[in-house]
C-alpha cells in the first residue's frame, strides 16, 4: 500500500529533514522508526527540504508499506518508536505515482516573531524575538506587493545554483496576536532561504528602514544585496502541503 503519512516536529534538536552524514536529521529518525516497525528501511520521499531549527505542523511523507498496517493504526503504530518532538498525525492511502514533493501543488509557511522587549521563555526556540516595536500595517503592505508571478532572485539565498527563480505567491499576509507578530505565505514553490528572506525584508518595513512601496522595487531588482537580511529559522514552520484530490483514495484517518 502506497501511503502518506503527515508529520508536526520541532527541528529545535535536528539539521533538517533530509539525511544528513554527521548529524541528525528528521528523516533519519522517522526511517529509524519505520525499519523497526517494519523490521525493513523503507525509502521515504518528503515534501520538501528544511534548515536546520525550522519546525513543521503539516510535513508530508510518501512511502511503500513493506507490509500492510492499517490507516487508522499507523500513526499510533509509527509513534511508538519516533522521539517525542516527532509524531505522525495523520495516515492516507495514496495512488501508486504519488510523490510528496513532485506531487503537491503549493505549500503554506508560518513565521512567528515575538515583538516584545522581554523574551517569553514558553516561545524560546521558536520564533525570532525582536524587542523594537514594529509597525504591522506597514509590513502588510509591504507583503501585498509579493502576491502574484514573479522573479524572486532578489530572495533567495547567494550560493543556490537553481536556474529558473520564477514563483507564483497565492497570498502572504501579516498580523499581530498580542505581542507576536505572524507572518503566513502560500505559493507554488520556493527559493533557497526565500520566506526567511521575505521575513526579513518585512521586518525592514515594520522597523521603518524602508517604505512599504520598496519592496516592489526590490523584487524588479533580482539582487539579493537589495532585500533584507535571512530571518532566524526558529520562527518559521511549515504550515501546510496542498496536493490534488485525485491523489488520495480514501479519507484521511486521524
Amino acid at each position: 500500500m502506497h501511503v502518506c503519512i503527515t508529520l508536526r516536529f520541532d527541528g529545535t534538536r535536528y539539521h533538517g529533514f533530509q539525511v544528513q552524514k554527521n548529524a541528525l536529521s528528521v528523516c533519519e529518525a522517522l526511517q529509524d522508526a519505520l525499519e523497526r516497525l517494519y523490521g525493513t528501511r523503507p525509502p521515504v520521499k518528503g515534501c520538501s527540504r528544511t534548515d536546520s531549527g525550522v519546525h513543521a505542523l503539516a510535513y508530508c511523507v510518501s512511502y511503500t508499506q513493506p507490509k500492510p498496517i492499517a490507516l487508522r493504526k499507523l500513526p499510533l503504530a509509527i509513534n511508538r518508536f519516533l522521539p517525542e518532538d516527532i509524531r505522525v498525525v495523520k495516515a492516507q492511502q495514496v495512488i501508486p505515482q504519488f510523490h510528496a514533493r513532485y506531487c503537491a501543488q503549493s505549500k503554506e509557511y508560518l513565521y512567528r516573531i515575538h515583538n516584545s522587549p522581554v523574551s517569553d521563555p514558553f516561545q524560546s526556540g521558536h520564533c525570532w524575538r525582536i524587542s523594537a516595536q514594529l509597525d504591522v500595517d506597514a509590513m502588510a503592505k509591504a507583503a501585498e506587493y509579493l502576491v502574484g508571478t514573479h522573479d524572486f532572485r532578489a530572495f533567495m539565498s547567494a550560493g543556490s545554483d537553481i536556474a529558473d527563480t520564477v514563483r507564483t505567491v497565492y497570498f502572504a499576509r501579516v498580523w499581530r496576536e498580542e505581542e507576536n507578530i505572524l507572518f503566513h505565505v502560500c505559493a507554488d514553490g520556493y527559493l533557497y532561504n526565500m520566506v526567511r528572506i521575505f521575513v526579513g525584508t518585512l521586518v525592514e518595513a515594520g522597523a521603518g528602514r524602508m517604505q512599504p512601496e520598496q519592496m516592489k522595487t526590490i523584487i524588479e531588482s533580482k539582487d539579493r544585496a537589495q532585500a533584507g537580511d535571512t530571518a532566524q529559522a526558529q520562527g518559521l514552520f511549515l504550515y501546510r502541503v496542498n496536493y490534488p484530490e485525485s491523489a488520495f483514495c480514501n479519507p484521511i484517518v486521524q
